[in-house]
C-alpha cells in the first residue's frame, strides 16, 4: 500500500501544475484519514493521468511524422508475376554415327587400284578400289563365247524339235547345256563383283588403311574407313527417375565445349530398358551437322528440357525461410495504400522445381503479391516495414 501511495505521489509530482503546493495538499489529505477525500483525490489524479497519456500519444504520433529515421525495418520487394519456367537436367555424352564403317574385302588378292583419297566425298555404289581378280575376267570372256555357242545350239534344236525333227534327248541336252552356261556366268560375275570395293553409303573417306599393291584377305584386311557426318547423334544414359519426363521429341540444348558451339536438338529415341547395373536408360539425340564440324566421339554437354510451365511464379531461393514444422514461408507486404510503408505478413508456400537461383512456387503466392526480398531475415510477422525500391 505504501508503494502504491509513493507511485501516486511521484505521478502527481510530474503531472500536476501545482508543484510543491499540490504535494502538500496530497499529504494533508492522506494524513486526514478521510476515505472519501482520498478517493476523490485519486479520481482527480487518474483523470489527469489519462489526459497526459492522450497528450503523450499525440506527441509520439507527431514525432513519428516529423522524424523519418525512426527504427522501421528497411526492405526491398519483388512483385509476383507469371513467366515461362523451363526446367533442365544436365547430362553428358559422346557423338556417334551409325554410318561409320571400316570396309573389309570379300575377295583375296592384290589391291590393284585405290581410286579415292582421304577426305574425299563419295556416293553410294561408287567404286573405291579394285582387287586383282586373278584371271577371272578372261574366264568370263571364254564363258560368254561358250554361252553364245550353247545358245545357238539350243535354239536350233528347239526349232527342229518343234518341227518334230530329231530326238527329245538332243533338245533337252542342248537346253541343259545352255542353262548351265548361264548359271556359270552369273556365278563368275558375282565373284568378279567382289573384287570391286564400292561405297556402302554416301559419306567421306576418313582413312585409307591399306595401300595399293598390298595382298588382302576377306574379313582380315582393313581397307579404308568411310563416315557419313550428316547422320550424327549423341547417346547417353539417363537416371530412371526421369523416365516419365525425358521422352521422345523433348527439346535439348547441345553444347560442344571443344568447339565453343551450342545448337538445338531433340530426343529422337528413348530406351524402354532400365540397365540393372546403374539404373539408367539410354536416349539418342539427333545432331544437325550442316557444316561437318562435329566429329564422331566428340564430347557434348546436354541440357534436356524435362518440364515446362508457361505460367509459373518464380522467386529467388534466398528469400525462403523454414519454420520448426519444416514449412517454407516468405513475407508479403500488405496495406501500403500507395505509401512506402506496409505490414509484413508471413505466408506459407509450396515450392516445385529449381532452376539456377530461382524456384517455382506452386501455392501460397498469387500474381501481384509484393514479396519481401532484402531484409526478409530480420523482420517478424505483422511488423511495419519501409520499402526502398518503389
Amino acid at each position: 500500500m505504501k508503494y502504491f501511495y509513493t507511485i501516486l505521489a511521484i505521478t502527481f509530482l510530474f503531472t500536476s501544475c501545482g508543484g510543491h503546493d499540490t504535494n502538500q495538499n496530497l499529504d494533508t489529505i492522506l494524513q486526514s484519514g478521510d476515505i472519501a477525500a482520498i478517493k476523490s483525490k485519486r479520481a482527480e489524479i487518474a483523470t489527469k493521468q489519462k489526459e497526459i497519456a492522450a497528450q503523450l500519444l499525440l506527441i509520439d504520433e507527431k514525432i513519428a511524422e516529423l522524424q523519418p529515421n525512426k527504427k522501421i525495418p528497411l526492405t526491398t520487394i519483388i512483385t509476383a508475376k507469371e513467366s515461362v519456367f523451363k526446367h533442365y537436367i544436365d547430362l553428358q555424352g559422346n557423338v556417334t554415327t551409325k554410318s561409320n564403317l571400316v570396309i573389309f574385302p570379300e575377295y583375296a588378292g592384290i589391291l590393284k587400284e585405290v581410286n579415292v583419297v582421304e577426305g574425299q566425298s563419295v556416293k553410294k555404289g561408287q567404286i573405291l578400289a579394285r582387287i586383282d581378280d586373278g584371271g577371272l575376267s578372261q574366264q568370263l570372256s571364254q564363258l560368254n563365247i561358250q554361252l553364245e555357242l550353247a545358245k545357238t545350239t539350243f535354239e536350233r534344236q528347239a526349232r527342229l524339235w518343234n518341227q518334230k525333227i530329231g530326238s527329245e534327248m538332243q533338245y533337252l541336252q542342248a537346253k541343259s547345256t545352255y542353262e548351265a552356261q548361264q548359271k556359270a556366268i552369273i556365278q563368275l560375275e558375282e565373284q568378279i563383283a567382289k573384287t570391286l570395293i564400292k561405297a556402302p553409303f554416301d559419306g567421306i573417306i576418313d582413312d585409307i588403311i591399306t595401300n595399293q599393291g598390298t595382298v588382302v584377305s576377306p574379313g582380315q584386311s582393313q581397307l579404308m574407313r568411310i563416315i557419313n557426318l550428316s547422320n550424327m547423334y549423341i547417346e547417353t544414359d539417363v537416371p530412371e527417375s526421369h523416365i516419365t519426363t525425358v521422352t521422345k521429341n523433348k527439346k535439348v540444348v547441345i553444347n560442344f565445349p571443344v568447339l565453343g558451339k551450342t545448337i538445338d536438338g531433340e530426343i529422337r529415341q528413348a530406351g524402354s530398358f532400365i540397365n540393372p547395373a546403374n539404373r539408367t536408360f539410354k536416349i539418342e539425340v539427333a545432331v544437325p551437322n550442316k557444316d561437318n564440324t562435329i566429329k564422331p566421339n566428340l564430347t557434348a554437354k546436354l541440357r534436356v528440357n524435362d518440364y515446362t510451365n508457361p505460367s509459373a511464379i518464380l522467386i529467388p531461393q534466398s528469400i525462403i525461410s523454414e519454420n520448426a514444422n519444416g514449412q517454407q514461408y516468405v513475407y508479403v507486404v500488405q496495406g501500403r495504400n500507395g505509401t512506402d510503408q506496409g505490414t509484413a505478413h508471413r505466408v506459407i508456400i509450396e515450392t516445385g522445381l529449381i532452376q539456377g537461383d530461382e524456384i517455382e512456387v506452386l501455392s501460397g503466392i498469387s500474381v501481384g503479391d509484393e514479396i519481401i526480398k532484402e531484409g526478409a531475415r530480420s523482420i517478424k510477422d505483422a511488423q511495419t516495414v519501409k520499402i526502398l525500391n518503389l
